[in-house]
């Protein structure tokens, strides 16, 4: 089986509590508008072999204190999200959380076959027309599902977002691509990359995506 992955990194930070190991599904079939993700939309690219990316997110799991899952939209590849998690739960206890754009009730199916693979859950299109007052939210309508007794870990994230919620881990790639794992107050990228120009530097984005190369 294959999957579309953007990329894989610990430890992250930003995305639940600890030091995670963050693995980024790539392609997305919702496309929020305002999106700051829109690198991870196309689904023709980071094609891996499962087996090969549980390899690699296990290599990282004994150090760490959970994983979090995010895109893209993680449900866009339900078999290889399932094998994935499977693969987690079966190493070890430490916590699953994932972020996708749709309902609850969208993947209550998935769900109810594979009980107990999720602990916690960010469920909710992004909507750029809407506030973002809340923790671990892009906008207010986003709502945060506790599923299993692991889960209540998240149920701190359950109310406005403090300065500490607005943290970024910058992550880099082989090539020296910067890459911010997190969920930034909406125009912090705006601001940077006219700080950057401000000072020279040349600054080469991908829209409004989440992923910034400087």
């Amino acid at each position: 089986m294959l999957a579309s992955i953007s990329r894989v990194h610990f430890p992250v930070t930003a995305l639940g509590p600890g030091r995670r190991v963050g693995v980024w599904f790539q392609g997305c079939s919702i496309r929020c508008p305002g999106c700051v993700s829109v690198d991870t939309w196309h689904a023709d690219a980071g094609r891996i072999h499962v087996e090969g990316l549980i390899d690699h997110v296990i290599a990282s799991a004994h150090e760490a204190d959970g994983l979090t899952v995010s895109g893209g939209e993680p449900f866009d590849q339900p078999d290889a999200l399932a094998a994935l998690l499977s693969a987690w739960r079966a190493t070890l206890s430490a916590s699953i959380f994932v972020f996708t754009g749709r309902e609850l009730e969208e993947i209550s199916g998935w769900l109810e076959r594979h009980p107990g693979l999720i602990d916690a859950i960010m469920t909710g299109p992004f909507r750029s027309d809407l506030p973002q007052t809340l923790a671990l939210r892009g906008s207010d309508n986003q709502k945060l599902h506790v599923l299993t007794d692991a889960g209540a870990e998240f149920v701190e994230y359950d109310r406005e977002a403090g300065v500490q919620d607005r943290k970024l881990d910058v992550l880099f790639d082989e090539a020296g691509n910067a890459w911010f794992a997190g969920v930034p107050a909406r125009g912090e990228f705006r601001k940077l990359r006219r700080l950057l120009e401000s000072e020279g530097h040349h600054v080469v984005t991908s829209d409004f995506s989440a992923s910034r190369q400087a």
